[in-house]
């Protein structure tokens, strides 16, 4: 392996190089996912130790050494009960295979259709709705919290749902291919409660909540301003107009990802 340099006693390679720069690039990923969070001060904190174990055993400070290695053996299993809702949407992120495609199907496209429809008559009768979509992962345990519908989606039902005078108003519909599996579904919430400058109310919260733990988008409607706002990745797009909110649905599902026919979840969740 060609080396580059040497410093007295350490030598370093080209391979050498690239591992130190892959394993930074790894370090910027998880930290850039964290970002603005309790958990990125954590992960922080978790580097300089590392760091400061890498030195001490260069260094050969044996009592340190054996300090630092103490924190440092039982650090993975301390990492992942930490960040669990973290590494859970970063593996997410990771598993989205660009390099296959997966193209928008007619069905697809007049499904986004009567859902941005519903989206904006709910938004002029100013009627609180909150629409989950489900990409390549299934809701089993959300859907079984609510009541099971399995009727395939239409404007007037989404609206008729969300009616205020409708029992099954309160809560979430969520949306599997062409199908209204569940209403009045309950939702994980997010831990954020201001987002720039913004107070999320319980609809947003929960909206957002179930982007951060699957994926999956939401589509949230404001019963107060009837402002529409779409939901993925744990990133909040608010007050869009129907332009817009089609975009985001054509985008969220046509882009190349892998999957094999959302890995035929429906019957995944049935099982």
């Amino acid at each position: 392996m060609i080396e580059i340099f040497r410093i007295d006693f350490l030598t370093i390679k080209l391979l050498d190089l690239i591992d130190v720069v892959l394993v930074a690039y790894l370090f910027y990923l998880i930290y850039k996912h964290m970002k603005g969070t309790i958990a990125s001060q954590i992960f922080m904190g978790i580097v300089i130790l590392l760091i400061l174990s890498f030195g001490a055993r260069a260094l050969n400070l044996k009592a340190m050494g054996f300090l630092l290695k103490l924190v440092t053996d039982i650090w993975v299993i301390v990492f992942v009960i930490l960040f669990q809702p973290e590494l859970r949407r970063l593996l997410l992120l990771l598993s989205r295979n660009k390099l296959f495609g997966y193209y928008l199907k007619s069905e697809a496209k007049q499904t986004i259709k009567e859902i941005v429809t519903a989206s904006y008559e709910l938004s002029d009768k100013q009627w609180g709705g909150l629409i989950v979509l489900c990409r390549t992962t299934g809701l089993k345990g959300v859907i079984e919290t609510g009541i099971q519908i399995g009727a395939r989606v239409s404007a007037s039902l989404i609206v008729s749902i969300f009616n205020p005078r409708s029992p099954l108003h309160d809560g979430a519909i969520v949306i599997l291919d062409n199908t209204i599996e569940a209403a009045r579904c309950t939702l994980p919430l997010s831990i954020h409660n201001i987002i720039e400058g913004f107070q999320l109310g319980m609809r947003h919260k929960a909206g957002l909540g179930i982007t951060e733990q699957a994926d999956v988008v939401s589509i949230i409607i404001s019963e107060e301003t009837g402002s529409v706002s779409f939901a993925e990745d744990g990133k909040l797009y608010r007050s869009l107009s129907k332009e817009e909110l089609s975009q985001k649905l054509e985008d969220a599902f046509s882009r190349k990802i892998f999957r094999t026919k959302l890995f035929n979840l429906k019957n995944l969740d049935k099982e």
